[in-house]
């Protein structure tokens, strides 16, 4: 791919040393209803209805929102098969139960022009992917050509635009929601429906994406994020970048890899409830250890060309891997889509800290339909409901809502903040804490007081994987500055410490890529 009321917290007889602020709901704009939604399950598979099913339950969705309809078995299908088992037979229901109104515009093509239904949920069973048609043509064809005007897509995203009868299904059409500052239920693009995926390599992988979904709505998503630049191109960096300057804005902690190689294998990643990178063909890194798991109603995305290419392997490609590995929603691709006309991250992220739905997050950030992005997850889902420091309180959400509650209160002075929260983090003894502050001081390049809050945080973490975290980022800040000789020594020290743990392989990986580093050019 080139392209709280005033809340206090204590812990045995410790207080947290500062009041928060009082916190109030967002005042947001109206969202996505699910009066608003249309389900739709394939006929053919009986555990496609049982997920429609459980989702119609989960999100009290009137009956007459469920749709079955006979699909193929197969994930990939023709032009043909799509257009005589899902386009027509959708478009025949909107026009018999009165969803819509069209009419022809001035070009002479029949769109809506009123729409009551403005987001469709696929469940798992509904073919992925339209297969592109036989070409004619002779000789040697140009590829960039063929693939920006190629007639394969995701089903998905084919659906977006199902109600305006094109002519051609040749190329990518632009998409009038993209990058909207505003939810879609004030943008006036009846022509236009939001389509998610309830999908995955399991049954029960489908159940968690709804039911976590909803139960994160009670008490937010709370977490630590994971950012992982790879160096690939300057605009899929800069989509992160924009990431983690959102999340320093936002109190909320992230870990940031910015080496070329992604995360080793088996990096501790606890806590997670974000994740974002690039770029690998197959899932790797963390995501190997078998004992890891997002927090329940995460949020996980990496950028690759073939991401959602299937979605039954849990070790191959990404959206299936992070599907399975606990995260309720993410996006993928299902052929080749360049860069530019992937999911922009940044703009998923914004909308989403912004309160915003995730199919209304994910449709402003794709600049295209008619092509090769999918969103998997719930477009309800709301994981940022709480950001404000409203819903139910959580023993283990506790130091991520400190932390969130500093920046709301001292967001533009930050001595005075890094002062309460200093406070807060010896009352708590919070390793959390701690690695939050280490990391705001290497964002602002400050190496020795990030390296002094790095080993604080090492020495209040009580788990060995946290500890080893800290470690890995002391090591990191000597790789970054190519003093390969002190990476070593602390490597081989920290294994010494960590030898016994599955996390310790991460080690293993950054030794030999500082090896190579530091040994000297062959003759």
């Amino acid at each position: 791919m080139n392209r709280a009321a005033t809340t206090q917290y204590r812990t045995g007889s410790f207080a947290i040393l500062f009041l928060f602020v009082v916190f109030t709901s967002q005042a947001l704009a109206q969202h996505l209803k699910p009066s608003q939604v249309l389900v739709i399950y394939n006929k053919a598979d009986p555990e496609s209805e049982k997920i429609a099913r459980v989702y119609q339950v989960a999100r009290k969705i009137s009956g007459d929102q469920i749709l079955g309809l006979s699909l193929p078995l197969h994930k990939d299908i023709s032009r043909s098969e799509y257009e005589t088992t899902l386009l027509t037979p959708l478009r025949q229901h909107f026009t018999k139960e009165g969803l819509w109104k069209r009419s022809k515009d001035h070009n002479g093509v029949m769109r809506p022009t009123e729409n009551r239904i403005r987001a469709i949920v696929l469940m798992r069973g509904v073919p992925l992917r339209i297969k592109a048609e036989p070409t004619t043509s002779k000789g040697q064809p140009d590829y960039m050509k063929v693939m920006i005007t190629s007639d394969q897509a995701s089903v998905d995203s084919e659906l977006t635009l199902f109600g305006v009868e094109f002519k051609s299904y040749n190329g990518a059409v632009t998409n009038a929601f993209y990058n909207s500052q505003r939810p879609l239920s004030q943008a006036i693009i009846p022509h236009l429906v939001l389509v998610n995926r309830i999908d995955g390599p399991t049954l029960e992988v489908c159940k968690n994406m709804i039911t976590h979904a909803v139960e994160t709505e009670n008490h937010g998503l709370w977490g630590r994020a994971y950012i992982d630049i790879s160096n690939k191109f300057p605009q899929g960096d800069a989509w992160l970048e924009n990431i983690i300057s959102d999340n320093l804005k936002a109190g909320i902690p992230s870990v940031t890899d910015r080496f070329n190689d992604t995360l080793p294998t088996n990096y501790p990643m606890s806590d997670a409830s974000m994740y974002y990178g690039w770029y690998e063909h197959d899932v790797n890194g963390p995501f190997l250890n078998p004992s890891f798991k997002f927090r329940p109603g995460a949020i996980a995305f990496h950028i690759h060309s073939y991401s959602a290419e299937q979605i039954t392997d849990v070790n191959k490609n990404w959206s299936a891997a992070l599907l399975s590995r606990g995260a309720a929603a993410t996006v993928g691709n299902v052929y080749e889509p360049f860069l530019d006309r992937s999911h922009q991250l940044n703009i998923l992220h914004n909308r989403l800290l912004n309160g915003w739905t995730f199919g209304e997050a994910a449709a402003a950030a794709i600049n295209v339909h008619s092509w090769q992005g999918v969103a998997f997850g719930d477009p309800l889902y709301r994981p940022f409901l709480h950001i404000n420091g409203t819903g139910e309180v959580r023993k283990e959400d506790r130091d991520f809502r400190v932390l969130r509650a500093a920046y709301r209160e001292w967001p533009n002075n930050e001595a005075l903040r890094f002062e309460k929260l200093s406070l807060a983090q010896q009352s708590l003894s919070s390793g959390t804490i701690a690695e939050s502050i280490a990391n705001e001081y290497l964002a602002k390049k400050d190496i020795p007081k990030a390296q002094i809050w790095l080993k604080k945080a090492r020495d209040s973490y009580q788990e060995n994987p946290d500890k080893l975290r800290q470690d890995l980022q002391l090591i990191a800040i000597e790789r970054t500055n190519n003093q390969h000789a002190s990476a070593i020594q602390l490597i081989h020290s920290a294994q010494k410490t960590y030898g016994n743990i599955p996390e310790a392989t991460a080690l293993s990986k950054w030794l030999e890529i500082v090896q190579k580093s530091s040994a000297p050019p062959a003759n």
